[in-house]
């Protein structure tokens, strides 16, 4: 998957479902994060803008974003994402933890990194960006 032309991706066994552009009913007083709340099969979902916590740009209004849902503690969450490509088998030995020169805010929210082809595949972590605990919000 992509969010600001950067390649992230996510275990496939923490993914349930990939869908388009779904309708998002906004929660009153939820952090900026919290894009709000979606129907899935029945299901509430909470539908986090992933480029907001990563600390990125809003995302114009124009461009469709996708949804990876995720299970989380029992929980299905929908992370908003610019776009979804192919699911990849990676190699385990290709595997690296992240380098000191990766932007801050991304390693908050990384398990690690391969490198494919010339590209920075950055491995998120669901937990962190589930984990709003630690949030500070400036008075």
């Amino acid at each position: 998957m992509s969010i600001a032309d950067q390649l992230f991706g996510i275990p496939v066994l923490k993914v349930q479902d990939v869908l388009g552009q779904q309708t998002i009913t906004r929660v009153p007083l939820a952090p900026p994060e919290v894009a709000g709340s979606l129907n899935l099969r029945g299901r509430i979902v909470t539908a986090i803008d992933v480029r907001l916590r990563l600390g990125l740009e809003r995302r114009e209004n124009a461009k469709a974003s996708m949804s990876v849902v995720v299970e989380h503690d029992g929980e299905l969450y929908s992370l908003l994402v610019d776009s979804v490509g192919e699911v990849l088998s990676l190699n385990v030995k290709d595997y690296q933890r992240n380098p000191p020169t990766l932007n801050p805010r991304l390693r908050e929210f990384s398990d690690g990194i391969y490198r494919l082809n010339g590209s920075l595949l950055v491995v998120l972590s669901v937990a962190s960006l589930l984990n709003f605990s630690g949030r500070v919000d400036a008075a």
